[in-house]
């Protein structure tokens, strides 16, 4: 008997044979950047006008307030369909957007208007992502999804070089008013692209309907009782906790007060970390490397807090630097494969509620941050941060070993080559 034909060699180009993607990733991709435009123009202004750190903490962390809710955005996703939040979600940005332009041209803007807003948004912009990885999972071939997922994953991280290279020179260069009015005009193109996502019907439950609430309640019991989904949801919460915090939100600290340099070190400190996540992405959509997902997603989180570690005893900017860049490598080569896992090994009528409770791991990020500030005044930067990521590497370790079966042997499903 004549063996079976193998499958046709993977492109990156493949996904974009698929007519929703080749509207899906140019409206993400416009989101993203006015995303990033929209933090640092906001949070500049936030700074300048009130002159307070803690309003633009605040700022910060209400961009985090809808992870909170993202469980029950998945509900509502999965019982409407992804591409109508989708939808919805880019309509209300660009309303949003376009009443901040209206209020900086009357020059009516104050701090209290854009934190209340901002709220308004942080209810939906962590959902966003969710959206994203769910319509990709029920719109392409399973065999593409991993790469599509580091295609997808450029949109974000194009934006943060972007961003973090631009600073709140978009505010000096443009105005408020202006600046403002491009940012309304990229949620304007992500909106009008959203719109030719493919309408895939939400999947039909066997079930009597039940209440929103009982529904929460069943997507909890089932990411409980499956190991794989329990063991991406551990270490997605490791990483919030124990090492985006150096990354993220203490950089500032970091290049002010370890590298000694002032916003344009910060820049190219925040680039290297993006740039390292932009290349990971790619590396993912080439196809030229065959990844086990589950496999990948510990080894590079690994890699991540051992280079964490050396990053905790670092001084020099251009060492920094180097460290960030292989750290923002080994952050897409976990999340993207993490994202992969908990995507296959999730039935279609619980895509939308699985991937809303991920994003639930995020409040690890501001819990690392609210225990790292004391911890840095008693013993400083180096002995905190260095705790910090020894611990995600010994926590890494003990989470393959309890699930070792489910996420590192390599027959395991969630080890399929992808």
């Amino acid at each position: 008997m004549a063996p079976a034909p193998s499958p046709p060699a993977m492109h990156w180009r493949d996904p974009f044979r698929v007519r929703s993607f080749r509207f899906q990733w140019p409206a993400d991709l416009a989101t993203s950047w006015a995303f990033e435009m929209e933090s640092i123009v906001l949070g500049w202004f936030i700074l300048v006008e009130s002159g307070s750190v803690m309003m633009l903490v605040v700022f910060g962390s209400l961009q985090y307030l809808g992870s909170l809710v993202s469980p029950m955005f998945g509900v509502v996703g999965d019982r409407l369909g992804y591409r109508r939040m989708l939808v919805l979600s880019r309509a209300l940005y660009a309303a949003l957007a376009t009443s901040f332009m209206l209020l900086a041209w009357l020059q009516a803007l104050t701090p209290m208007i854009v934190l209340f807003m901002a709220a308004l948004a942080g209810l939906v912009r962590p959902s966003d992502m969710m959206m994203r990885n769910a319509l990709i999972a029920q719109t392409l071939p399973p065999r593409h999804l991993l790469g599509t997922l580091g295609i997808s994953r450029i949109t974000s991280d194009s934006a943060r070089i972007a961003g973090a290279l631009a600073g709140a020179g978009v505010v000096a260069w443009l105005g408020m008013t202006w600046a403002y009015a491009l940012i309304t005009a990229l949620y304007t193109l992500s909106f009008v692209l959203s719109r030719g996502v493919s309408d895939v019907p939400a999947p039909a439950h066997d079930t009597v309907r039940v209440s929103p609430v009982r529904d929460l309640q069943l997507a909890f019991g089932y990411v409980w009782t499956r190991p794989v989904l329990m063991a991406a949801m551990a270490l997605a919460f490791l990483v919030n906790l124990l090492a985006f915090p150096f990354s993220l939100g203490l950089l500032p600290y970091v290049a002010k007060n370890i590298y000694l340099t002032d916003q344009t070190g910060l820049g190219w400190l925040g680039a290297s970390f993006a740039f390292g996540g932009l290349v990971g992405s790619v590396v993912l959509s080439s196809h030229r490397f065959a990844f086990r997902a589950a496999q990948t997603m510990v080894l590079a989180g690994a890699v991540w807090f051992a280079v964490d570690v050396l990053l905790a005893f670092s001084t020099h900017l251009g060492v920094g630097m180097a460290l960030l860049w292989v750290a923002g490598l080994a952050q897409s080569l976990s999340m993207t494969p993490l994202a992969a896992v908990m995507l296959r090994a999730t039935e279609p009528a619980y895509r939308g509620r699985v991937m809303g409770m991920r994003m639930l791991a995020i409040w690890g990020l501001p819990l690392g941050l609210l225990l790292s500030g004391p911890l840095i005044d008693r013993w400083g930067y180096a002995a905190t941060a260095g705790m910090y990521s020894a611990l995600g590497l010994l926590l890494t370790g003990a989470m393959t070993v309890y699930w070792r079966v489910h996420i590192w042997d390599r027959k395991a499903p969630a080890n399929e080559p992808l």
